[in-house]
Order: structure tokens, then sequence, then C-alpha cells
């Protein structure tokens, strides 16, 4: 008994002995942050370098296979159409309509391919009030389409949205 004892005082008295032993020494790193520090978003300089940004984005999300950041850079009501190389005889068209077909073709046409590059080349923007129309080649891979595309923005609330895309626009 006296063993039991003798082991509940010590147990007793353990805490008190904890608060003599010195304080940690105060951090060298400052105050710990309430908030976690984030980098500021870079702002376009200009509408041009905005859309620009919009294309790039494109791109990289598509080699990215970022599907929902895809998504975050088309209007709601943007439309993509595959002129199937016949850019005069709209009839043989394929069109899709609002993100949620535009999320479709992503998936089941274009990210399947794995593309390594997805980039504008030799863009020309023309830009009037809050819409603009880029041009030019795109490369995704392999693949090199001269000419082959025509991008439309819309700019809403003081952002810039891809509205559209038409694609395959080089006579074969």
């Amino acid at each position: 008994m006296r063993v039991s004892l003798r082991l509940a005082l010590f147990l007793l008295a353990l805490p008190g002995l904890w608060s003599c032993a010195a304080p940690s020494p105060p951090s060298t790193l400052g105050a710990k942050p309430t908030t976690p520090a984030r980098t500021p978003t870079v702002q376009p300089a200009s509408d041009e370098e905005a859309i620009r940004q919009l294309l790039a984005s494109e791109g990289q999300g598509v080699v990215n296979q970022d599907v929902q950041g895809l998504m975050d850079l088309w209007a709601a009501d943007a439309m993509v159409t595959d002129a199937k190389h016949t850019p005069d005889d709209p009839s043989d068209d394929s069109r899709w309509q609002g993100r949620d077909a535009i999320r479709d073709r992503y998936v089941v046409l274009v990210l399947p391919g794995n593309p390594g590059v997805a980039a504008p080349k030799d863009v020309k923007v023309v830009i009037t009030g809050d819409r603009a129309v880029a041009a030019g080649t795109t490369v995704i891979g392999k693949e090199v389409s001269p000419g082959g595309d025509r991008w439309e923005f819309a700019k809403h609330d003081g952002r810039w949205w891809i509205a559209g895309l038409t694609y395959n626009l080089e006579p074969k």
C-alpha cells in the first residue's frame, strides 16, 4: 500500500513540476499569421493583355487537363463551332452551345488526345468596346492549324470571357 500511496502522491505533484520548467524561447519567425498570405493575381495592363491571358490559360488548361479551370474561362452562353475546313459552308458545321456542351467537347474530343502543347500563334486581336475577336494559328500537340481559329470574347462586369471559338477555318 505504501508504494501505491507514494505513486499517487508523485502523480499528483507531476503537473506542478512541469509548471516550474523554463518557458519556451520566443519564436524568431515572428507572430503566427491569423490568415494565410496570398499572392495577388496579376492584373492585365490592358484589354488585349487580358484576352491574350485567356488564350494562354485555355491552352494551359488543355495541357493540364483541367476541366474546371477551362470552364471558368467561358461565358455561360458561349459557343464552339467546328467549321470542318469549309468556312464558306456553315451547313456542315458542328456546334456546342453553353458550358455543359463545351465541357463535353473537351472531355470527349480534346483531352483524350493528351496534348503536350496547346497554344495560339500569330494572334491578331481586334477590340470593339466590350467585344473582341482574335484570329490566328493554333498548335495542339503535333497539329498546326494556320489561320484556322477565330476566338470571340465578351466583357461582363469588368472581366473578359471566352464567348466563342470557331476552328478548322482553313480550307482543305
